[in-house]
C-alpha cells in the first residue's frame, strides 16, 4: 500500500505550486511499477492522466490535445522502468532507473509539444528550440527523479532493517 501513498503525494506535488518543477511523479511511478502487480498500472495512469487533463483545462485553460495521449504512454514506461527493478533493487539500479525516466520524459514530452502544439515551427530548429528552452524545466525533473526516487525505494528498506532489530514492535515497548 506504500506505493498508493506515494502516488498521492505525487499527486499532491503536482497539484501544489511547485516552483522548482519538483514533484514525486517520476519517483512514484517507478516504486509503483516494482511493488504492484501489472493489473493495477491502470490506477496511477487513470488518476495522472485525469489530473493532466484537469490542470490543463481548469488551471491552465488550454484545450486538451494528443500530446496528453503521450504523457499517459510515458506513465506506462515509468511504470516499466519501474517492473524492471523488481527483481533486484540495488543502488546503481535505482539510480539509473532515475535518470532513465527524467531523461525519457523530457525527450517524449517536449517532442510531444513540438509536434503537437503551435509555440515552435515544425522544422529541426524548431525541435532544437523545444527542447531548449525545455531545459530549465528538465533540471526540476532531474533533481526530482534523482533524489525522490532514492529516497522512496530506501523506506521498505529501512522499515525492514528496523523491524530487524526490533524497533517498532512490540518488544521496543516493553510488551512480552
Amino acid at each position: 500500500m506504500l506505493a498508493y501513498f506515494f502516488l498521492l503525494i505525487a499527486v499532491a506535488t503536482r497539484l501544489a505550486p511547485h516552483p522548482w518543477h519538483l514533484t514525486l511523479i517520476g519517483a512514484s511511478l517507478l516504486f509503483f511499477g516494482a511493488k504492484r502487480p501489472l493489473k493495477e498500472w491502470i490506477v496511477p495512469l487513470v488518476i495522472l492522466g485525469a489530473l493532466d487533463v484537469y490542470l490543463t483545462r481548469v488551471w491552465y485553460g488550454l484545450p486538451v490535445s494528443p500530446d496528453h495521449l503521450l504523457t499517459v504512454l510515458w506513465y506506462a514506461f515509468a511504470l516499466a522502468i519501474g517492473y524492471l527493478l523488481v527483481s533486484k533493487v540495488t543502488a546503481i539500479r535505482v539510480v539509473s532507473a532515475s535518470l532513465i525516466s527524467a531523461i525519457s520524459f523530457f525527450v517524449v514530452s517536449n517532442f510531444a509539444v513540438w509536434l503537437f502544439g503551435t509555440m515552435y515551427d515544425k522544422s529541426f530548429a524548431g525541435l532544437l528550440q523545444c527542447y531548449t528552452m525545455a531545459i530549465p524545466f528538465f533540471r526540476g525533473t532531474l533533481v526530482s527523479d534523482l533524489v525522490f526516487t532514492p529516497v522512496l525505494f530506501s523506506i521498505p528498506f529501512a522499515v525492514s532493517l528496523l523491524q530487524k532489530q526490533g524497533i517498532g514492535t512490540h518488544r521496543d515497548i516493553g510488551t512480552p
